[in-house]
């Protein structure tokens, strides 16, 4: 499994930002613009707590395991692959739902921020955002927990077997 790049990431969030954007202006010059939900910062920030939990509990396991402590509990490979797949799903939807937010935010805030309604809505695209970058800052955290050491031996492709 190959590891997630932060340009991939960033190229989501742009796409989906300025997609976003775009439909956000389309729909409201039809006058129907789409509402930012409530719950989408919560929801996102509780994504980004389990993410985090995740990476911290798998690595004190396998700092323990590498220490070799009395009574350290292992790691399941299944369950590592598992997490990182998590990880990896989350920080990939997080990119394209916070890019959909920062570009309906930024369309509202370039747009009548006096109406109080948009507004608050703004403000929820701001949030949704920064839980969004949360969620991939954790999720990156766990793929990288979750990452098998480098083989000495393939630093050195000369050296032979003793």
């Amino acid at each position: 499994m190959r590891q997630l790049r932060i340009r991939t990431l960033a190229g989501l969030f742009a796409i989906a930002g300025v997609l976003s954007w775009a439909g956000a202006r389309m729909l409201d010059a039809l006058g129907s613009l789409p509402s930012v939900p409530v719950e989408a910062p919560i929801v996102l920030t509780a994504i980004a707590a389990v993410l985090l939990a995740t990476a911290l509990s798998l690595r004190s396991r396998l700092k323990a395991q590498r220490e070799r402590q009395p009574g350290a509990k292992g790691v399941d490979p299944m369950m590592a692959a598992r997490a990182v797949v998590f990880a990896q799903a989350s920080a990939l939807v997080a990119a394209l739902v916070s890019g959909m937010y920062g570009g309906t935010g930024v369309f509202l805030l370039l747009s009548e921020i006096d109406l109080p309604a948009r507004g608050d809505q703004a403000l929820y695209a701001g949030l949704s955002v920064a839980a969004g970058v949360a969620v991939l800052a954790a999720a990156v955290y766990l793929e990288r927990v979750c990452k098998l050491p480098e083989d000495e031996d393939d630093d050195n492709p000369t050296a032979t077997p003793a």
